[in-house]
């Protein structure tokens, strides 16, 4: 069978074999992609006070933030179609590009209606590379490798989103706020260059079918509500043509993505896992999460660099309390549910301690002491993590393994949707209680200069007692946002009680202690590598070589260095329509030499025939195969404890990870196999 015929078939392209260095180095280079990506979601939260400053229009602070959260949402679900249509690295530095672009034109903004189309253009390259990103660990890593990957990316995107504010208070201190978005672009080139040199070009075997109907509905419905709610009761009434006219036609947009879901071949968000009670729940606790977590760290750094006077670097600095709340609390969950496989309890305090949290940061003042702060933040955090960990566990917990990459996708989907309503309504708020509060201010304060009241360094610089009143507005402002998100973290604590807790696969309890399961970075949603990722977990804590296992259970008269051999001629007559021993060579990085007395063997054992520099197999080596394949199945259906083998969704789906996987079925045993052949 050629390539060609292979794709038409079905059947997956042979994925690369590279060194151990050309994978570190692509690695690095996704790396790079995924900090770019999930850097720039709150780097400018502690450059916002500036750019205010130097811009003007405070009232669209919260859309420098929210336009990218936007672009980047549309952006993940429809770029990841891309890939499989054109290649993934290709898409991937097409994203590069465009997020490069968009970096350049925010750093020259001369206006916040420019800055904030430019970080419409970063979000739509940042959701390119997050999710090109993952689905290139799962092209070029090997299986028993890639849960070890996927964990690291994993947690370099949720490090990287908090630690952001760190860094954009250095370059805003150090440099300008317009160097927030300058860093990126020589790291940018640097990760195209390193793209160019060292991704291989793989495509999908299957040409996806992309709902471009429902995902530009639900962008549109998305769009109009943040519009009305950021600008409801500041720049319009409320009961304005206007903001009657956004909510309506929201209403109208997202009625219709319902419609054009249920119709849908391929649906971006397929209706009936909302017939899922996990999947329902874990949704809305995951938008609230997204909704307190980017909220805050939008709106915290204003309040510290208003309040406490302290730089955009210290206000990055002084955050870290909430940071260290969260990654705490996270990894602790964590590894509590793999140990104990139950997860109920922690939404459940999570929710609570959230709520809390942002309690007492609405209690908190200009005479409030920067330990008792920290302690504040620390808790919110704490609550954040303790949600955020599990949720992504609970529901690929729960649904059938072909739906695995969906519902997924759809939780995260959520989150990023509350992180940009979450930074909105934050806005709102704050502009709303703003705008009295220093009218007031500078009534009691007359001679403080316009200025102090826009730039947080010039009220720094004011005498104590004439800064104290507009000190004390911007307090009481961020006060009042805060404690209005305290009943939106209690409602996710009622509707937390009725997260049904069911047992826990052996696949999800090991992505339970993985941070990176947890941040859940966004991903295509494809079911097949959620399916690969589940499969990489169980044969990362097999006991001992997986290959071992299969030969050992098989009963199969080969060795170790014949069933590699053996599985390696299959794969390629399978994908590539031939196998030579030149081709296993060159994909190997060894001469022919060094592997032909493995293939003398298996060619006398009679499993395979060789006509020169051709391989095939015998009908004795096919017979093989079968078993092999067929002891492999059941490896796996006795560790996938809840694959339903009568579900045909679930066997076709399996039936075809098995064959993506399958060059890598012997792969532990090559090593062995290169020490026997030399």
């Amino acid at each position: 069978m050629t390539t060609a015929a292979a794709r038409t078939a079905g059947v997956p392209a042979a994925p690369p074999v590279l060194s151990r260095r050309r994978t570190n180095l692509v690695f690095v280079t996704i790396v790079l992609g995924m900090l770019l990506a999930a850097l720039d979601q709150t780097i400018v939260s502690t450059a916002l006070p500036t750019i205010v400053a130097d811009l003007g229009g405070g009232g669209h602070m919260a859309w420098v933030v929210t336009a990218y959260l936007l672009a980047e949402t549309v952006s993940t679900v429809l770029v990841g179609k891309f890939g499989d249509l054109f290649g993934r690295k290709v898409v991937f530095q097409l994203s590069a590009v465009v997020f490069t672009a968009g970096s350049v034109f925010a750093g020259a903004a001369n206006s916040m209606l420019m800055l904030i189309a430019a970080r419409a253009l970063q979000g739509i390259g940042g959701g390119g590379l997050m999710v090109t990103a993952m689905a290139l660990i799962a092209d070029v890593i090997p299986l028993r490798e890639r849960g070890k990957y996927q964990g690291a990316l994993g947690a370099v995107f949720g490090v990287t989103t908090v630690v952001g504010p760190t860094l954009g208070g250095i370059f805003t201190d150090q440099a300008t706020w317009r160097w927030c978005f300058y860093v990126n672009v020589p790291v940018a080139i640097v990760m195209v260059v390193m793209a160019a040199r060292t991704i291989p070009v793989v495509r999908s075997a299957v040409r996806p079918l992309i709902d471009y109907a429902g995902i530009a509905l639900v962008a549109l419905g998305a769009s109009g509500l943040v519009l009305a709610l950021e600008w409801g009761g500041s720049q319009y009434a409320w009961g304005s043509a206007v903001i009657i006219g956004l909510f309506a036609a929201s209403v109208v947009l997202l009625t219709a993505f319902v419609l054009v879901e249920l119709r849908a071949k391929e649906p971006m968000l397929p209706m009936h896992l909302f017939a899922n009670p996990v999947f329902v729940v874990c949704s809305v606790l995951s938008f609230i999460v997204g909704f307190a977590m980017l909220g805050s760290l939008t709106y915290l750094p204003t309040y510290l660099q208003y309040v406490d006077g302290v730089s955009a670097t210290m206000s990055g600095v002084r955050a870290l309390p909430m940071v260290a709340g969260l990654l705490g609390a996270s990894m602790l969950s964590g590894m509590t549910v793999s140990r104990t496989g139950r997860y109920r309890a922690f939404p459940l305090s999570g929710m609570a301690v959230m709520a809390l949290g942002l309690f007492l940061m609405s209690r908190m003042g200009a005479t409030t002491g920067p330990w008792l702060e920290s302690l504040y933040m620390f808790v919110l955090g704490a609550g954040i993590g303790l949600a955020m960990q599990v949720l992504t566990i609970a529901v690929q917990n729960t649904v059938p393994y072909h739906e695995l990459g969906t519902a997924t996708s759809g939780v995260t989907f959520f989150r990023t949707l509350g992180s940009a309503f979450g930074t909105a309504i934050f806005g709102t708020l704050y502009v709303k209680q703003l705008r009295p509060n220093l009218v007031e201010a500078l009534l009691r304060s007359p001679e403080v200069p316009l200025s102090a009241v826009q730039s947080p360094q010039d009220l720094a610089r004011l005498p104590a007692a004439q800064a104290r009143p507009v000190v004390d507005a911007y307090a009481e402002t961020i006060n009042y946002v805060f404690l209005w998100v305290v009943p939106v973290a209690l409602l996710g604590f009622v509707v937390a009680w009725f997260l049904k807790e069911v047992p826990l696969r052996d696949s999800a309890r090991a992505g339970a202690s993985d941070m990176g399961e947890g941040f859940a970075a966004p991903d295509s949603g494809e079911a097949e590598r959620q399916l690969e990722r589940a499969v990489a977990g169980v044969m990362r804590r097999a006991k001992s070589p997986v290959s071992r296992e299969i030969l050992a259970g098989s009963g199969s008269p080969l060795d170790p260095a014949e069933a590699w051999t053996l599985g390696q001629i299959h794969w390629r007559l399978r994908v590539r329509g031939e196998a030579t021993l030149s081709s296993l060579a060159t994909a190997h990085r060894m001469p022919p030499e060094v592997l032909a007395p493995a293939v003398t063997r298996t060619v006398d054992g009679g499993w395979a025939h060789r006509d020169g520099d051709r391989l095939t197999l015998t009908p004795a080596g096919e017979a093989e195969m079968d078993r092999l394949s067929r002891t492999w199945r059941d490896w796996l259906a006795t560790r996938l404890d809840d694959w339903d083998i009568t579900d045909p969704a679930d066997r076709a789906l399996l039936d075809r990870a098995l064959d993506t996987m399958a060059s890598r079925l012997l792969e532990e045993a090559e090593e062995e196999q290169e020490r026997i052949a030399v």
